[in-house]
């Protein structure tokens, strides 16, 4: 017996009229905080996921993607929400200099 297909057309056709209707001209770009470059890599934060924690039991490495400047490397802190990395104070106001 011969399996039925099920027709796409229709679902795709609606998918392409929601995408076109978007312009993207209008949207705002985002910018670099430290060098103003619009231009963005992909880049990952790696997870180690103990045994204990893991759904599966077994330690697993997990990667997260988020996005570098293309420039200066910097990554912006919209982009580390959730990752569990906080943004790197600017200045250390426990820092001694005598101290060394």
């Amino acid at each position: 017996m011969a399996k039925r297909k099920k027709p796409k057309v229709k679902n795709q056709q609606f998918k392409k009229q929601q995408q076109s209707q978007v312009d993207l001209s209008q949207a705002d770009s985002i910018q670099c905080g430290k060098c103003d470059n619009y231009l963005f890599i992909q880049s990952f934060v790696i997870k180690k996921v103990s045994s204990i924690m893991s759904p599966t039991g077994k330690e697993a490495i997990v990667p997260i993607q988020v996005y570098s400047c293309g420039n200066c490397g910097e990554v912006p802190s919209m982009f580390l929400k959730g990752t569990g990395i906080e943004e790197k104070p600017k200045k250390d106001n426990l820092f001694r200099p005598d101290l060394g």
